[in-house]
Protein backbone atom coordinates (compact mmCIF):
# COMPACT_ATOMS: atom_id res chain seq x y z
CA UNK A 1 0.00 0.00 0.00
CA UNK A 2 1.14 3.54 -0.78
CA UNK A 3 -0.30 6.58 0.98
CA UNK A 4 0.56 10.19 1.69
CA UNK A 5 -0.10 10.20 5.46
CA UNK A 6 -0.25 7.23 7.82
CA UNK A 7 -1.75 8.09 11.22
CA UNK A 8 -0.83 5.57 13.91
CA UNK A 9 -3.69 5.56 16.39
CA UNK A 10 -7.41 5.96 15.65
CA UNK A 11 -8.36 7.40 19.02
CA UNK A 12 -9.87 10.90 19.31
CA UNK A 13 -6.60 12.69 18.47
CA UNK A 14 -5.90 10.54 15.40
CA UNK A 15 -9.50 10.80 14.19
CA UNK A 16 -9.46 14.58 14.73
CA UNK A 17 -6.39 14.89 12.52
CA UNK A 18 -7.96 12.69 9.84
CA UNK A 19 -11.14 14.79 9.90
CA UNK A 20 -9.20 18.04 9.70
CA UNK A 21 -7.36 16.70 6.62
CA UNK A 22 -10.59 15.52 4.93
CA UNK A 23 -11.15 17.10 1.54
CA UNK A 24 -7.49 18.01 1.18
CA UNK A 25 -5.00 16.76 -1.39
CA UNK A 26 -3.55 13.96 0.73
CA UNK A 27 -4.44 10.27 0.82
CA UNK A 28 -4.76 9.28 4.50
CA UNK A 29 -4.81 5.90 6.25
CA UNK A 30 -5.55 5.31 9.95
CA UNK A 31 -3.79 2.40 11.66
CA UNK A 32 -5.11 1.19 15.01
CA UNK A 33 -4.30 -1.71 17.35
CA UNK A 34 -7.89 -2.02 18.56
CA UNK A 35 -10.86 -3.53 16.78
CA UNK A 36 -13.15 -1.07 15.06
CA UNK A 37 -15.45 0.53 17.62
CA UNK A 38 -13.56 -0.87 20.64
CA UNK A 39 -13.99 2.52 22.32
CA UNK A 40 -17.71 1.71 22.82
CA UNK A 41 -16.79 -0.11 26.04
CA UNK A 42 -14.57 2.70 27.41
CA UNK A 43 -16.23 4.37 30.43
CA UNK A 44 -13.62 7.10 31.04
CA UNK A 45 -14.70 10.72 31.40
CA UNK A 46 -12.94 13.56 29.60
CA UNK A 47 -12.84 17.25 30.50
CA UNK A 48 -13.25 19.23 27.27
CA UNK A 49 -12.71 22.98 27.18
CA UNK A 50 -15.07 25.33 25.35
CA UNK A 51 -12.25 25.87 22.86
CA UNK A 52 -12.31 22.13 22.13
CA UNK A 53 -16.06 22.32 21.57
CA UNK A 54 -15.46 25.06 18.98
CA UNK A 55 -12.84 22.93 17.24
CA UNK A 56 -15.10 19.87 17.15
CA UNK A 57 -18.05 21.92 15.88
CA UNK A 58 -15.92 23.06 12.94
CA UNK A 59 -15.27 19.40 12.17
CA UNK A 60 -18.94 18.41 12.50
CA UNK A 61 -18.10 16.15 15.45
CA UNK A 62 -19.59 17.88 18.50
CA UNK A 63 -21.98 15.63 20.46
CA UNK A 64 -24.02 18.22 22.36
CA UNK A 65 -26.32 15.68 23.98
CA UNK A 66 -23.45 13.75 25.56
CA UNK A 67 -21.66 16.65 27.25
CA UNK A 68 -22.40 17.98 30.73
CA UNK A 69 -21.72 21.70 31.03
CA UNK A 70 -19.24 23.18 33.50
CA UNK A 71 -20.71 26.62 34.14
CA UNK A 72 -18.41 27.63 36.97
CA UNK A 73 -15.33 26.32 38.77
CA UNK A 74 -14.71 26.77 42.49
CA UNK A 75 -11.01 26.67 43.43
CA UNK A 76 -9.80 26.43 47.03
CA UNK A 77 -7.23 24.78 49.29
CA UNK A 78 -7.84 22.46 52.21
CA UNK A 79 -6.64 23.81 55.55
CA UNK A 80 -5.82 27.28 54.25
CA UNK A 81 -7.33 30.60 53.32
CA UNK A 82 -8.07 31.75 49.80
CA UNK A 83 -10.56 30.75 47.16
CA UNK A 84 -11.67 31.92 43.76
CA UNK A 85 -14.49 31.21 41.35
CA UNK A 86 -14.38 31.24 37.55
CA UNK A 87 -17.75 31.76 35.88
CA UNK A 88 -18.67 31.22 32.22
CA UNK A 89 -20.94 34.27 32.32
CA UNK A 90 -17.86 36.50 32.67
CA UNK A 91 -16.82 35.44 29.15
CA UNK A 92 -20.28 35.39 27.55
CA UNK A 93 -19.97 31.62 27.09
CA UNK A 94 -22.60 28.94 27.70
CA UNK A 95 -19.98 26.94 29.62
CA UNK A 96 -16.30 26.97 30.51
CA UNK A 97 -16.08 23.37 29.43
CA UNK A 98 -17.86 20.04 29.24
CA UNK A 99 -17.46 16.57 30.68
CA UNK A 100 -18.06 13.76 28.22
CA UNK A 101 -17.39 10.06 28.17
CA UNK A 102 -14.55 8.93 25.95
CA UNK A 103 -16.85 6.58 24.07
CA UNK A 104 -19.30 9.38 23.22
CA UNK A 105 -16.57 11.63 21.84
CA UNK A 106 -15.06 8.74 19.85
CA UNK A 107 -18.48 7.86 18.43
CA UNK A 108 -19.06 11.45 17.31
CA UNK A 109 -15.66 11.58 15.59
CA UNK A 110 -16.16 8.17 13.94
CA UNK A 111 -19.59 9.25 12.67
CA UNK A 112 -18.16 12.47 11.26
CA UNK A 113 -15.42 10.51 9.49
CA UNK A 114 -18.00 8.23 7.89
CA UNK A 115 -20.01 11.21 6.67
CA UNK A 116 -17.24 13.56 5.62
CA UNK A 117 -14.29 11.33 4.76
CA UNK A 118 -15.50 7.92 3.56
CA UNK A 119 -12.36 7.52 1.45
CA UNK A 120 -10.05 7.39 4.49
CA UNK A 121 -8.96 3.81 5.13
CA UNK A 122 -9.02 2.42 8.68
CA UNK A 123 -6.79 -0.60 9.29
CA UNK A 124 -8.05 -1.84 12.64
CA UNK A 125 -6.58 -4.72 14.66
CA UNK A 126 -3.22 -3.80 13.19
CA UNK A 127 0.04 -4.14 15.10
CA UNK A 128 2.88 -1.85 14.06
CA UNK A 129 6.01 -4.01 13.80
CA UNK A 130 8.45 -1.33 12.69
CA UNK A 131 9.23 1.70 10.57
CA UNK A 132 12.07 1.64 8.06
CA UNK A 133 13.32 5.07 7.07
CA UNK A 134 14.99 5.51 3.72
CA UNK A 135 18.55 6.79 3.59
CA UNK A 136 17.33 9.51 1.24
CA UNK A 137 15.01 11.93 3.16
CA UNK A 138 13.12 12.55 -0.06
CA UNK A 139 11.87 8.97 -0.04
CA UNK A 140 8.92 7.66 1.99
CA UNK A 141 9.51 5.49 5.05
CA UNK A 142 7.95 2.03 5.08
CA UNK A 143 5.75 0.73 7.90
CA UNK A 144 5.42 -2.98 8.53
CA UNK A 145 2.02 -3.84 9.98
CA UNK A 146 0.60 -7.21 11.02
CA UNK A 147 -3.17 -7.46 10.55
CA UNK A 148 -5.15 -10.65 11.09
CA UNK A 149 -1.87 -12.58 11.20
CA UNK A 150 -0.65 -11.25 7.84
CA UNK A 151 2.22 -8.75 7.55
CA UNK A 152 1.89 -5.95 5.05
CA UNK A 153 4.08 -2.98 4.14
CA UNK A 154 2.83 0.57 3.79
CA UNK A 155 4.87 3.34 2.20
CA UNK A 156 3.84 6.71 3.65
CA UNK A 157 5.36 10.09 2.87
CA UNK A 158 4.51 11.14 6.43
CA UNK A 159 4.05 9.01 9.56
CA UNK A 160 2.05 10.64 12.38
CA UNK A 161 2.36 9.07 15.83
CA UNK A 162 -0.96 9.70 17.60
CA UNK A 163 -1.03 6.73 19.96
CA UNK A 164 0.67 5.83 23.21
CA UNK A 165 2.71 7.66 25.82
CA UNK A 166 6.24 9.02 25.34
CA UNK A 167 8.65 6.28 26.31
CA UNK A 168 11.75 6.55 28.43
CA UNK A 169 14.21 7.26 25.65
CA UNK A 170 16.86 9.97 25.35
CA UNK A 171 14.40 12.22 23.53
CA UNK A 172 11.83 12.26 26.36
CA UNK A 173 11.97 14.24 29.60
CA UNK A 174 10.17 12.54 32.51
CA UNK A 175 9.15 13.95 35.88
CA UNK A 176 7.54 11.39 38.20
CA UNK A 177 5.09 13.15 40.53
CA UNK A 178 4.96 10.16 42.89
CA UNK A 179 1.20 10.49 42.81
CA UNK A 180 -1.65 8.31 41.58
CA UNK A 181 -5.00 9.52 40.30
CA UNK A 182 -7.91 7.53 41.72
CA UNK A 183 -10.90 7.84 39.38
CA UNK A 184 -14.52 7.23 40.36
CA UNK A 185 -18.03 8.54 39.84
CA UNK A 186 -20.01 9.63 42.87
CA UNK A 187 -23.52 10.95 43.43
CA UNK A 188 -23.53 14.35 45.20
CA UNK A 189 -26.17 15.70 47.55
CA UNK A 190 -27.43 18.23 46.72
CA UNK A 191 -27.02 18.13 42.92
CA UNK A 192 -23.95 19.65 41.27
CA UNK A 193 -25.75 22.52 39.48
CA UNK A 194 -23.02 22.36 36.81
CA UNK A 195 -20.30 23.51 39.20
CA UNK A 196 -16.84 21.91 39.08
CA UNK A 197 -14.53 21.92 42.09
CA UNK A 198 -10.73 22.01 42.22
CA UNK A 199 -9.68 21.44 45.81
CA UNK A 200 -5.95 21.50 46.59
CA UNK A 201 -4.82 19.23 49.42
CA UNK A 202 -1.41 18.24 50.81
CA UNK A 203 -1.73 14.91 48.96
CA UNK A 204 -2.49 16.55 45.60
CA UNK A 205 -5.40 18.13 43.71
CA UNK A 206 -8.93 16.78 44.12
CA UNK A 207 -11.23 17.54 41.18
CA UNK A 208 -14.98 17.05 40.95
CA UNK A 209 -16.37 17.35 37.42
CA UNK A 210 -20.13 17.26 36.69
CA UNK A 211 -21.09 14.26 34.56
CA UNK A 212 -24.79 13.60 34.09
CA UNK A 213 -26.26 13.58 37.61
CA UNK A 214 -22.93 12.56 39.16
CA UNK A 215 -19.45 13.89 39.69
CA UNK A 216 -16.45 12.38 37.96
CA UNK A 217 -13.79 12.41 40.67
CA UNK A 218 -10.04 12.73 40.13
CA UNK A 219 -8.60 12.01 43.59
CA UNK A 220 -4.81 12.61 43.57
CA UNK A 221 -2.87 10.89 46.36
CA UNK A 222 0.49 9.20 47.01
CA UNK A 223 0.71 5.61 45.67
CA UNK A 224 0.23 3.93 49.05
CA UNK A 225 -2.93 5.95 49.72
CA UNK A 226 -4.22 5.07 46.25
CA UNK A 227 -3.91 1.38 47.06
CA UNK A 228 -5.80 1.98 50.31
CA UNK A 229 -8.60 3.88 48.54
CA UNK A 230 -9.01 1.09 46.00
CA UNK A 231 -9.28 -1.49 48.78
CA UNK A 232 -12.07 0.35 50.64
CA UNK A 233 -15.73 -0.50 50.23
CA UNK A 234 -18.01 2.23 48.84
CA UNK A 235 -18.91 3.58 52.27
CA UNK A 236 -15.27 3.80 53.26
CA UNK A 237 -14.31 5.52 50.03
CA UNK A 238 -17.08 8.11 50.40
CA UNK A 239 -15.94 8.78 53.97
CA UNK A 240 -12.38 9.35 52.73
CA UNK A 241 -13.67 11.65 50.00
CA UNK A 242 -15.69 13.68 52.52
CA UNK A 243 -12.66 14.00 54.77
CA UNK A 244 -10.52 15.31 51.92
CA UNK A 245 -13.12 17.55 50.29
CA UNK A 246 -14.81 19.08 53.34
CA UNK A 247 -18.40 19.73 54.28
CA UNK A 248 -19.60 21.86 51.36
CA UNK A 249 -21.11 18.78 49.67
CA UNK A 250 -22.14 15.31 50.71
CA UNK A 251 -21.73 12.15 48.64
CA UNK A 252 -24.29 9.39 48.79
CA UNK A 253 -23.19 6.74 46.27
CA UNK A 254 -20.04 5.63 44.47
CA UNK A 255 -19.23 3.59 41.41
CA UNK A 256 -16.14 1.45 40.63
CA UNK A 257 -12.68 2.91 41.15
CA UNK A 258 -9.42 2.67 39.19
CA UNK A 259 -6.02 4.32 39.65
CA UNK A 260 -3.07 5.19 37.46
CA UNK A 261 0.36 6.80 38.12
CA UNK A 262 1.02 10.42 37.21
CA UNK A 263 4.08 11.89 35.50
CA UNK A 264 5.00 14.70 33.15
CA UNK A 265 6.48 13.29 29.95
CA UNK A 266 7.60 15.64 27.20
CA UNK A 267 9.09 14.59 23.88
CA UNK A 268 11.61 17.33 23.19
CA UNK A 269 11.59 17.04 19.38
CA UNK A 270 8.15 16.77 17.80
CA UNK A 271 9.53 15.79 14.41
CA UNK A 272 12.23 13.88 12.67
CA UNK A 273 12.61 12.97 9.02
CA UNK A 274 9.08 12.27 7.71
CA UNK A 275 7.72 11.53 11.18
CA UNK A 276 5.82 13.71 13.68
CA UNK A 277 4.32 13.17 17.15
CA UNK A 278 1.02 14.58 18.46
CA UNK A 279 -1.27 14.17 21.48
CA UNK A 280 -0.23 11.75 24.20
CA UNK A 281 2.50 10.44 21.95
CA UNK A 282 4.10 13.89 22.20
CA UNK A 283 3.34 14.75 25.81
CA UNK A 284 1.39 13.60 28.86
CA UNK A 285 0.55 16.12 31.57
CA UNK A 286 -0.78 15.96 35.10
CA UNK A 287 -4.61 15.98 34.97
CA UNK A 288 -4.89 19.12 37.15
CA UNK A 289 -6.98 21.76 35.31
CA UNK A 290 -7.76 19.26 32.53
CA UNK A 291 -5.20 20.56 30.02
CA UNK A 292 -3.63 17.47 28.47
CA UNK A 293 -6.39 16.06 26.27
CA UNK A 294 -7.39 19.48 24.96
CA UNK A 295 -3.74 20.17 24.14
CA UNK A 296 -3.64 16.96 22.09
CA UNK A 297 -6.67 17.94 20.01
CA UNK A 298 -5.06 21.33 19.34
CA UNK A 299 -1.95 19.42 18.18
CA UNK A 300 -4.07 17.59 15.60
CA UNK A 301 -5.80 20.74 14.39
CA UNK A 302 -2.59 22.74 13.96
CA UNK A 303 -0.74 19.90 12.26
CA UNK A 304 -3.57 19.69 9.72
CA UNK A 305 -3.36 23.44 9.17
CA UNK A 306 0.39 23.22 8.55
CA UNK A 307 0.05 20.30 6.12
CA UNK A 308 -2.83 21.85 4.18
CA UNK A 309 -1.08 25.21 3.95
CA UNK A 310 1.91 23.58 2.25
CA UNK A 311 -0.30 21.38 0.08
CA UNK A 312 2.47 19.41 -1.63
CA UNK A 313 4.67 16.84 0.09
CA UNK A 314 3.26 16.31 3.64
CA UNK A 315 6.55 14.84 4.86
CA UNK A 316 8.69 17.74 3.70
CA UNK A 317 10.75 19.38 6.40
CA UNK A 318 9.21 22.85 6.00
CA UNK A 319 5.59 22.13 7.08
CA UNK A 320 6.75 19.87 9.92
CA UNK A 321 9.18 22.48 11.20
CA UNK A 322 6.46 25.14 10.98
CA UNK A 323 4.18 22.88 13.01
CA UNK A 324 6.81 22.25 15.68
CA UNK A 325 7.57 25.97 16.03
CA UNK A 326 3.89 26.83 16.22
CA UNK A 327 3.22 24.30 18.99
CA UNK A 328 6.10 25.35 21.23
CA UNK A 329 4.28 28.05 23.21
CA UNK A 330 1.13 26.00 23.77
CA UNK A 331 3.00 22.83 24.77
CA UNK A 332 5.48 24.51 27.08
CA UNK A 333 2.86 26.85 28.48
CA UNK A 334 0.50 23.97 29.31
CA UNK A 335 3.29 21.86 30.82
CA UNK A 336 4.65 24.75 32.89
CA UNK A 337 1.17 25.74 34.04
CA UNK A 338 0.15 22.27 35.24
CA UNK A 339 3.58 21.37 36.62
CA UNK A 340 3.76 24.62 38.57
CA UNK A 341 0.35 24.07 40.12
CA UNK A 342 1.24 20.54 41.21
CA UNK A 343 4.60 21.55 42.71
CA UNK A 344 3.16 24.57 44.52
CA UNK A 345 0.00 22.96 45.86
CA UNK A 346 0.97 19.34 46.64
CA UNK A 347 2.52 19.96 50.05
CA UNK A 348 1.60 21.29 53.48
CA UNK A 349 4.49 23.64 54.26
CA UNK A 350 3.09 26.69 56.17
CA UNK A 351 4.93 29.34 54.07
CA UNK A 352 3.67 27.80 50.84
CA UNK A 353 0.17 27.41 52.27
CA UNK A 354 0.15 31.15 52.99
CA UNK A 355 1.54 31.91 49.53
CA UNK A 356 -1.14 29.76 47.91
CA UNK A 357 -3.81 31.57 49.88
CA UNK A 358 -2.48 34.93 48.70
CA UNK A 359 -2.46 33.66 45.12
CA UNK A 360 -6.06 32.49 45.27
CA UNK A 361 -7.05 35.76 46.92
CA UNK A 362 -5.31 37.71 44.15
CA UNK A 363 -7.21 35.71 41.52
CA UNK A 364 -10.45 36.53 43.30
CA UNK A 365 -9.79 40.25 43.81
CA UNK A 366 -7.97 41.07 40.55
CA UNK A 367 -10.19 40.10 37.58
CA UNK A 368 -7.53 40.53 34.83
CA UNK A 369 -5.39 37.86 36.48
CA UNK A 370 -8.37 35.52 36.86
CA UNK A 371 -9.38 36.15 33.24
CA UNK A 372 -5.85 35.32 32.08
CA UNK A 373 -5.97 31.95 33.85
CA UNK A 374 -9.52 31.24 32.65
CA UNK A 375 -8.76 32.02 29.01
CA UNK A 376 -5.62 29.90 29.19
CA UNK A 377 -7.75 26.96 30.35
CA UNK A 378 -10.40 27.56 27.65
CA UNK A 379 -8.29 28.26 24.57
CA UNK A 380 -4.67 27.40 25.36
CA UNK A 381 -1.74 29.59 24.37
CA UNK A 382 -3.78 31.42 21.73
CA UNK A 383 -5.53 33.21 24.60
CA UNK A 384 -2.28 34.68 25.84
CA UNK A 385 -1.83 38.46 25.34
Amino acid sequence: MVTDIAIIGAGPVGMTLALALAGGPHKVVLIDRQARGAWAADPRALALSHGTRQLLERLGAWNAAAGTEIRDIHVSQRGGLGRTQIDAADYALPALGYVMRYRDLAAALAGALTRRAPDIDLLDESELLGIDSAADPALAPTLTVRRHGVAQRIAARLVVHAEGTPTKDPGVTVRDYRQHAVLAEVRPAPGHRHRAWERFTPDGPLALLPLGEDYSVVFTVPPEKAAHLLALDDAGFLAALRAQFGSRLDFVASGPRVAYPLALRMRRALMQTRQVWIGNAAQTLHPVSGQGFNLGLRDAWELAEALLADGADPGAAAPLAAYARGRRADRMGSATFTDGIVRLFSNDLPPLRALRGLGLLALDLYPPLRHFVAKRMIWGARAWP
